[in-house]
């Protein structure tokens, strides 16, 4: 593997973390949700319902497009930094100065963490590198990455909207598409807790009762 490889995959963050995923699909859901309510205050009628259905998955597809795109910027913007920071090291007058660029890009609680003869292994592999690329570049890593949050968002809408394409009665359509949103914040909440490492249970009934305060508030609003 050359240089200019490794370089480009120790900056490549991984394709989508459970944060990532569980994010995009909370956002999407929240989103839909907003639609959602409003059957409450409209009629049955099954025109209006269709409505409801189609604005909820275009402003889902929409914003959706708008999460993939800006995860492209952030992405290329990151590694445009990384790249930058390779940069600075290797045109440091002395080693001393290099490795207060390295201590100072890093975040104030692993700046405590690391000991100097580590900042100065890092500065030697950054100093070793001969063939830094020009520019940031994406990957097609990334394209995929951003086509998942994509889909995320987008299929996030169907759980909550397909209960009023299947029961003829709006009133417990909606209670079901209540439900499964809850349940999936709370499964939302339960990935959470255990990619953080604790209370993954309590996690989940904490985001569900999120849900259902965010369910309140659209009632309260009149959906």
């Amino acid at each position: 593997m050359s240089t200019l490889q490794q370089f480009e995959q120790d900056v490549r963050e991984p394709l989508l973390n459970p944060v990532d995923r569980v994010s995009e699909m909370l956002f999407g859901l929240f989103m839909a949700l907003t639609f959602v309510g409003v059957v409450s205050v409209a009629t049955s009628a099954r025109d209006e319902i269709r409505t409801m259905l189609h604005a909820a998955l275009g402003c889902n597809l929409a914003w959706g497009i708008v999460d993939a795109v800006m995860y492209l910027v952030r992405t290329v913007t990151e590694r445009g930094r990384s790249l930058t920071l390779a940069r600075s090291v290797q045109a440091a007058p002395n080693a001393e100065a290099g490795r207060r660029i390295i201590k100072g890009a890093l975040p104030q609680s692993m700046a405590k963490l690391v000991a100097a003869d580590e900042i100065e292994s890092i500065r030697g592999r950054v100093v070793a590198m001969t063939d830094l690329p020009a520019r940031p570049r994406l990957q097609r890593e990334d394209f995929l990455a951003a086509f998942g949050i994509f889909l995320i968002v987008v299929a996030s809408t169907f759980p909550v909207a397909l209960p009023f394409v299947i029961f003829e009665d709006a009133s417990f359509a909606l209670f079901v598409s209540r439900a499964i949103a809850v349940a999936m914040l709370f499964l939302g909440g339960l990935a959470l807790g255990r990619y953080a490492g604790y209370g993954s249970w309590k996690t989940g009934a904490m985001m569900a009762g999120l849900g259902m305060a965010v369910v309140a508030v659209v009632i309260a609003l009149g959906g």
